[in-house]
């Protein structure tokens, strides 16, 4: 039948599942890094979920679909999964980062020790401000500088950041989860546009909502209109490098 149902883009979803608890038949879940509907069964079509997405990735088309049945989502709700074990597999509800974990503490690190006064790390930090919104385009840091581009967490994850990732680089650091995306592309591309960036890394935490950042580069990079490729390195929660490309 011909009707009103939820239509998800693809293209703008980023997988940060704001929408799934705002769909009270259950008809949304996040399945490998985005959201998708369960079952056209499930959805009334009615948009209760419109409103909780940053991105503007939901919208409500009319299309061929399965009538909407009440009793398919009463047992869906009943058993809190979806009905294809398929899709069971690849479940889970909401924002893989909001997910609570407690790690073990790894070998050399987070164990007590006596610390002294006089003890000091060494920081590789070489400006502030470090926010990218804070951040001037046109700062005196920035001309020719070999810019590292962190989501927030990863300063967090990584043990070697100031050791390894630091030194001789620039680094700008925000949030692409909770802070307005566009507000980063506007800083981002005027600052390509008004500095001779040298080299560019990009580091993301693995969770789907932090590999916004390395598309906010891209966007960034198309509308200031350099040729500049960048190097995206993703961080595991538990410090580790599982994935390096160049764009």
């Amino acid at each position: 039948m011909q009707r009103e149902i939820i239509r998800i883009d693809e293209e703008k979803c980023d997988g940060c599942g704001l929408c799934v608890p705002s769909c009270a038949e259950g008809a949304i879940r996040i399945v490998d890094g985005k959201a998708r509907i369960v079952a056209d069964k499930y959805c009334d079509g009615l948009g209760a979920c419109l409103g909780h997405c940053p991105q503007g990735a939901l919208s409500i088309e009319v299309r061929e679909a399965e009538a909407f049945d009440e009793q398919a989502v009463e047992a869906l709700l009943a058993t809190g999964q979806p009905v294809h074990a398929a899709e069971s597999a690849q479940q889970f509800s909401g924002c893989p980062s909001a997910n609570v974990k407690t790690l073990s503490p790894c070998e050399g690190f987070n164990s007590p020790r006596i610390r002294t006064d006089n003890e000091k790390g060494a920081s590789a930090l070489s400006h502030w401000p470090v926010q990218i919104r804070l951040v001037p385009p046109d700062a005196p840091f920035l001309q020719d500088a070999d810019l590292l581009l962190t989501a927030d967490c990863v300063a967090v994850a990584l043990p070697d950041f100031h050791s390894r990732w630091l030194p001789g680089r620039v680094v700008l650091m925000g949030c692409p989860k909770f802070d307005d995306s566009e507000s980063y592309v506007e800083r981002l591309s005027a600052l390509f546009q008004t500095t001779s960036i040298r080299s560019l890394t990009v580091l993301e935490m693995e969770v789907p909502c932090c590999a916004n950042m390395s598309r906010i580069v891209a966007k960034a990079v198309a509308r200031a209109g350099v040729p500049l490729r960048f190097e995206r390195v993703v961080i595991s929660c538990r410090g580790q490098v599982v994935g390096r490309e160049t764009s």
